[in-house]
C-alpha cells in the first residue's frame, strides 16, 4: 500500500499550490485592470482637445467644440469625433466657466430628477428618450423640427428654449412637465448634454444614429 501510485487529482498540495497560483494571478489582472480603468475614465484636459489627443472623457472645453458621431469600421460602431472649434452660446468658454457650467448642468439633472424619466450613460428610466447622445440627434441640428419649432439658430439656444418651456412644444405623447427651469440652469444642462455627447461610450446606445433618422418628428430628442 506504500508503493501505491495516487492520482495528482487527489493530491492535497496539487490543489494548495493551484490556489495559490491561481489567487495570485487574478489579484495581479485586478491590478491591471483597475489601473487600466481609471486611464480609460479619467477627464483629458483642454491641452488634450488643442492637440487634438483622443481621451475617452474629453475635458468640459469640449462643449467649445463641434462633435460628430462617425462609424469606426474597426471598431464596429460609432465614436464621437472632436472637430473644430465652435461658439457655445455665442462665445468660447474658459476650463474655468466650462467646468463650473458642466458641474450646473449635472447638479440641475440631479435635482430635477432627470433619471426618474431618461437615461444618462446606461443608468436611469426607460419612460423618455435616452439622452446620452440628445445633443447629436438630427432633430435639434440646423434644419431639424426641434430647431425649427422653437424658432432658434443654434442646438444649443433651441435646446435651452424647450427645456425651460417645454410645455409649448408638445413633441411626443409623454409630454415633458415644466420642472422650473432657469435659464442658467438651461444652459448647464445643455453643456452636459453637450459633453456627455462627446464622451467615448463604445457605441452606447447601440444604433443610436438609426433611431434618431427614424424620429426626426422630435420623439426621440427630449
Amino acid at each position: 500500500m506504500a508503493n501505491e501510485n495516487r492520482s495528482v487529482w487527489t493530491s492535497i498540495s496539487f490543489w494548495r499550490r493551484s490556489a495559490a497560483w491561481v489567487t495570485g494571478f487574478a489579484v495581479i489582472l485586478l491590478i491591471w485592470l483597475t489601473f487600466d480603468t481609471l486611464g480609460q475614465i479619467s477627464m483629458g484636459t483642454d491641452a488634450d482637445l488643442k492637440n487634438k489627443v483622443t481621451k475617452r472623457v474629453p475635458a468640459p472645453t469640449v462643449i467649445n467644440y463641434h462633435i460628430d458621431y462617425k462609424y469606426n469600421a474597426k471598431r464596429g460602431h460609432e465614436v464621437p469625433v472632436i472637430g473644430d472649434k465652435q461658439p457655445f452660446f455665442g462665445k468660447e468658454w474658459s476650463e474655468e466657466e466650462a467646468a463650473k457650467l458642466l458641474h450646473l448642468g449635472k447638479l440641475t439633472s440631479q435635482a430635477k430628477n432627470c433619471m426618474d424619466c431618461h437615461t444618462l450613460l446606461g443608468n436611469g428610466a426607460y419612460y423618455a428618450p435616452d439622452l446620452t447622445k440628445a445633443w447629436l440627434d438630427p432633430a435639434w441640428q440646423n434644419g431639424g423640427p426641434l430647431q425649427g419649432m422653437t424658432g432658434k439658430n443654434t442646438v444649443e439656444e433651441a435646446m435651452a428654449e424647450f427645456l425651460q418651456h417645454p410645455s409649448q412644444y408638445p413633441t411626443h405623447a409623454r409630454m415633458m412637465p415644466n420642472l422650473g427651469i432657469t435659464a442658467e440652469e438651461a444652459k448647464g444642462l445643455v453643456a452636459f448634454l453637450k459633453h456627455m455627447s462627446s464622451i467615448d461610450t463604445n457605441g452606447f446606445p447601440r444604433n443610436f444614429s438609426q433611431a434618431a433618422k427614424r424620429e426626426q418628428g422630435g420623439t426621440y430628442a427630449h
